[in-house]
């Protein structure tokens, strides 16, 4: 199988190396790497050219990184898809064919495993663990997500349930994987060890108020879904990502 790796950059010279890197160096035969740049002024682009690994690249304006997203699984060609972000890159060059044996072997159409966030300025320090835990609905319900880099997806469930929604500055990731796996019950398994390390100080970790925000959207998230919260998802949710923006 081909797997398609989406990664959207913005002015993203600072790390988008490390990123780049990772996939250059993973053993897996089979990899579509696709760059979805919206418009960088940098060098990010000079920096991607020198990576002849990469397969597509497009670069225009957009409406934030969730419609840069949809863009990049439009034009995936794989037959997974996974979104490796400009601030991420992967643990070590077996993730994918690990990601992929995995998926054949249990025939799943999802995979997710865990994370780790380390320092901006230091990648080897390890800020915080993100042990995802092996899947059931009702981790749903309180307040449970799995780490969304780490999520990789078979494209025909992006083609029969849709992409990511761009009415969520903050949550859109949160959205799709509660609509794949809480509603629609896409099947998924557990790879239980660290894919992917994050650097700190994403968006919707940017500021105190960005987390609030990002609550009230993953509430939104439920509504839109035609689904009812739990009291444990509207009282763990929230407290979760304080907990984030305090110690990231």
């Amino acid at each position: 199988m081909k797997i398609s790796i989406l990664t959207t950059t913005y002015n993203s010279a600072a790390t988008v190396r490390d990123t780049l890197e990772s996939i250059r160096t993973q053993d897996y035969p089979y990899i579509e790497h696709i760059i979805v740049d919206g418009g960088s002024r940098d060098a990010t682009l000079e920096m991607v050219a020198a990576y002849p690994h990469v397969q597509c690249v497009i670069s225009e304006p957009d409406h934030g990184l969730y419609d840069a997203m949809n863009k990049g699984i439009r034009l995936a060609t794989g037959d997974v898809i996974g979104i490796l972000n400009s601030d991420d890159f992967y643990m070590h060059k077996q993730v994918v064919s690990q990601v992929m044996n995995l998926l054949q072997q249990t025939g799943s159409d999802a995979l997710y495993g865990d994370l780790e966030y380390v320092a901006a300025e230091d990648t080897g320090r390890v800020v915080r663990r993100w042990k995802a835990r092996t899947y059931h609905p009702k981790l749903f319900l309180w307040g449970w997500m799995p780490p969304h880099p780490t999520f990789f997806v078979r494209r025909q469930v992006y083609a029969q349930f849709g992409g990511f929604n761009t009415r969520l500055r903050f949550s859109a990731d949160y959205e799709l994987m509660l609509r794949f796996l809480y509603k629609h019950r896409v099947s998924v398994c557990y790879l239980p060890q660290v894919l992917v390390r994050m650097r700190t100080g994403g968006l919707s970790n940017a500021s105190l108020s960005n987390r609030w925000r990002a609550n009230r959207e993953d509430r939104e998230a439920w509504e839109m879904n035609s689904l009812q919260p739990s009291f444990y998802t509207l009282l763990f949710k929230p407290a979760s990502k304080i907990m984030q923006f305090l110690f990231r």
